[in-house]
């Protein structure tokens, strides 16, 4: 196996994505790599993804390896983090095997080519972790969920906003497990109902690419685009509990005016939080986070805060996540049969009530019986 191109280097994936062009190498060190990176990856058409880590340590069954090998995307696994100082952005590199070599073919580092039959393997190990994993993951999510339980019991103060939630429906959209299939789903219900857009970072970015405004932004702001930015909406910055919000200086450079909110957890959980406190009638939640491999992939131990929000706001919550996956129209013969029958039976019928019609079938009907007599 051989393939050359351009190398883009970063160990922040999110960070590396916004660089990427079609044919480019991406060098990453991502260990676990998760399924939302690897979406990104492959929608900037990269033809190779050099790791400098693990793309699965084994600890539980991370999607992101397996989608990108599904997609023909070569893999290179574990070259050691030497692959940063050696390697510079833009160089043209060569993979030939499980070798990286520089564009006067030395040797740079050399890794372990994923194939489909490997991932699938390193996918069943994993599995085998997740009740050990499940039982830790549920006495970090109890046990910071009673540090945390002044978080949505009136313990956050939510600056004055221009953005009116009152009575309205809310759509908070993050760009989670299937977030554009499930948005497109619910185009329909935005167009009519109009609901109060918010993008959780990049989920601003999500909302303009189906065509709509977005309302509000609410984030660090660390995966947002500019242009998401730049697009008129209410800005809120979530900053620590200590106040500090290093988003806020991205906002002030460009020129943008935006209010911050101190407090703990994760920025989905601030804007679910945010609506119910404000009185939205119904929360729409796309893309969000809510189960354990989620966390996982988002590299937290538990999930404390989402889950006292989800317990506090779950009267008007409604959760949209795999809507796209209920119902799918798949057309059969029967249906094809069926939409013909129903376009020839008005045709016919106007057929037979034509007089010229008619007079013809008169005339054929009458040729028949002499043919029939002679």
């Amino acid at each position: 196996m051989r393939l050359q191109g351009i190398a883009r280097v970063d160990r922040k994936t999110k960070d590396l994505t916004k660089r990427l062009r079609p044919g480019d190498i991406a060098i990453i060190d991502h260990a676990d790599l998760d399924e939302i990176a690897a979406q990104s990856l492959l929608e900037a058409r990269v033809k190779a993804v050099i790791n400098a880590h693990a793309f699965s340590t084994g600890r539980y069954p991370n999607l992101g390896p397996r989608l990108l090998a599904e997609y023909g995307i070569v893999l290179l696994d574990q070259v050691g983090a030497d692959i940063f100082t050696k390697v510079t952005e833009g160089e043209l590199i060569r993979i030939v095997g499980n070798r990286i070599e520089g564009e006067n073919r030395e040797l740079i580092a050399e890794g372990t080519i994923l194939t489909e039959s490997i991932i699938r393997r390193q996918m069943a190990q994993a599995q085998s972790n997740l009740i050990p994993l499940a039982e830790e993951f549920i006495d970090n999510t109890l046990e910071f969920a009673q540090r945390e339980k002044g978080f949505v019991l009136g313990g956050v103060e939510f600056p004055q906003l221009d953005t009116d939630f009152e009575g309205r429906h809310v759509v908070v959209v993050v760009r989670g497990h299937n977030y554009r299939a499930d948005l497109h789903a619910l185009r329909s219900y935005i167009n009519e109902v109009k609901p109060v857009l918010i993008g959780v970072d990049g989920g601003a970015d999500a909302l303009l690419e189906i065509g709509q405004r977005v309302d509000m932004i609410v984030g660090d702001m660390d995966s947002v685009s500019d242009t998401a930015l730049l697009s008129g909406a209410e800005i809120l910055v979530h900053a620590y509990p200590d106040g500090r919000a290093p988003g806020l200086e991205r906002v002030r450079e460009l020129g943008l005016d935006a209010k911050t909110v101190a407090a703990p957890g994760t920025s989905e959980d601030i804007a679910l939080l945010l609506a119910y406190e404000l009185g939205a009638a119904l929360i729409v939640a796309v893309g969000t986070h809510s189960g354990m491999i989620d966390f996982l992939e988002k590299g937290r131990p538990g999930m404390a805060s989402t889950f006292l929000v989800r317990l506090k706001i779950g009267s008007v919550l409604v959760d949209a996540r795999g809507v796209s996956e209920l119902y799918k129209i798949r057309f059969g013969h029967h249906y094809l049969l069926q939409v013909l029958i129903a376009a020839a039976l008005p045709l016919a019928l106007l057929l037979l009530l034509s007089s010229p019609v008619r007079q013809v079938l008169r005339l054929v009907l009458l040729q028949v019986r002499l043919a029939w007599k002679w």
